[in-house]
Formats: structure tokens, sequence, C-alpha cells
């Protein structure tokens, strides 16, 4: 399968991301769907909400369900994807041909009550010993502004920004002043279903409530050379690591260091997930 080409590895180096219009079918789509109906109709409620996160907001009385934690670990079908060779053979043209995934996520964005996610770094959620790592965002559905889809700041993945609070705790989101004039205009990123967005982990991004009728999902796989290493900050890395998998190439023994110094947060208690931080933080 072909990789990027020069000019769409360029703009990701320029600008810390690239579009790739159509990665997945629409029978790909169908496939992703009938494992997730598969996983919301298994009868054990305790395993639904062990690999399920709810919104704060129902529907009709109705919880609904806005993110699928780990579905690699969850579906053979997410396992295969991730594999995919028109998936890793574009990720090997921007992080070599030794690859691993660190985590996988299926956020759902569901219609009328899909919460905002505000601005942050990916690699502050999960510090490495260099900063190879691309997330490829995987629209399932038309993403539109209307619908929430992701925002990002062009050319601004150069260096860690600021996710604290006043007391030195990590808000899960970015805390420090994102004006124009210095961070430059955000830009909407819409798409049509089966097309991607393969993110540079130091890139801001963010994206707005869906109030639409219309959900905007997209599966998230976040790959790694195999020579980025996480840097412990307690113990949830090493549960993280329980569901990173080697994909492709070479395993490394040696840890390679480079890339902005990583600012390191150390959670209190169990770590919580990117909503509900930045919901605390809000407050």
């Amino acid at each position: 399968m072909p990789g990027l080409t020069r000019q769409q590895i360029e703009h990701y180096r320029r600008e810390g991301f690239v579009v790739v219009p159509s990665l997945l079918t629409a029978a790909d789509i169908q496939l992703v769907d009938a494992a997730v109906e598969e996983l919301a109709g298994d009868g054990d409620p305790e395993r639904i909400a062990a690999v399920f996160e709810f919104e704060r907001e129902s529907v009709g009385g109705e919880r609904v369900a806005r993110r699928l934690h780990q579905p690699y670990e969850q579906h053979r079908t997410f396992a295969r994807l991730a594999a995919d060779e028109r998936v890793t053979d574009r990720v090997v043209s921007l992080l070599g041909p030794d690859l691993a995934l660190q985590h996988s996520k299926l956020n759902l964005k569901p219609a009328r009550v899909g919460a905002p996610v505000d601005w942050h770094q990916d690699l502050t959620y999960f510090p490495h010993t260099n900063d190879d790592l691309v997330a490829v965002l995987i629209h399932l559905d038309d993403a539109t502004e209307r619908n929430g889809c992701v925002e990002l700041l062009p050319g601004r993945h150069r260096r860690f920004l600021d996710h604290s609070l006043p007391d030195g705790s990590f808000a899960g989101r970015i805390t420090e002043s994102l004006d124009e004039e210095r961070h430059g205009a955000p830009v909407a990123v819409e798409g049509k279903a089966g097309s991607a967005i393969f993110l540079h982990p130091l890139t801001p991004h963010r994206s707005a409530e869906n109030r639409s009728p219309q959900r905007r999902r997209a599966l998230i796989y976040q790959y790694r050379a195999a020579d980025a290493f996480p840097i412990y900050t307690g113990k949830h890395v090493v549960a993280v690591e329980e569901c990173a998998h080697h994909i492709r190439g070479e395993r490394s023994s040696v840890a390679r260091f480079g890339g902005p110094a990583p600012v390191i947060h150390r959670p209190e208690g169990d770590p919580k997930s990117l909503y509900q931080l930045q919901e605390m933080s809000r407050k």
C-alpha cells in the first residue's frame, strides 16, 4: 500500500497534521458499526460500564455513551484495522518502519448531548522519551463544524503548552492564553466518513459540543516509534502499557531521547479520563 506523499509529509512536519481524504471504506465502517453494536449489546452491565464512558446528559432518560475505551482490546475488528496497511504504511512515512500502538479509543460524540473537548496536547497525558508519536483520527461519520469537528492550531507543535492549574495540578487542558496574535487562528478540520487526520502529539486541538441531530464518531489509534518509551508518572502508565502492542517492524531495546522536554504531571489517586479532568478543572 502507498504511504504518504512527499507533499503530505512536508505538510505534517510544517503544520503538525495532515488529512487523508479516503482512508477507510463504507464497508469498513459497517464492520465497525457491527462491532460496537455487539459490544453495546453485551448483557453484562459491569462489562458495559467498564468499556464505555457515558455523557453526563441523558436523552429521553437513557444514558448515552461518549467513548469506547481501548477498542483494540475489545473486538477483533479494531485490532485488524490497527494493523491495516492502509493505516500503517502512512504512519511509517512519519515515524519510520518500527511501530507500536500506544493506545486506542473510539469517541462517539453523540447527537444533541456530545460534550465539548477543550484545547489540549495529547502528549501531556502520556509523555514519552521522544515525540515520535502520531494519532490517526478516522471519521466514521461526516464531520462538520455543526456536529463538533476537530479544530486545531497549525504549526504550534514545537513545545509543550501549560496544562496546569494554579496549584500545579494537571488540568487536562491548556490553561495559558491562546490569543490569535501569538498562536494564529484555529482551523476547523471537516471531513467525510472514512477520511482521517494524522495528528502530531503536540498539536493543540479541541472540539465543540455537539447539539446537532447528527453524531460525529472518530476512531483513534495512537502510534509511536518503537524506540519511543513512556515516562513513568504513576501507576496508570503501567495500566495503559498493558494495552500497548507492537504492530510492525522490529522491537527496540533502546530508548531514544529527543524532542521538546516533556512537562511531567503526577496525578493524585485514580486517573480521570480527559472528559472528567476537563470538567473538574472548569469548576
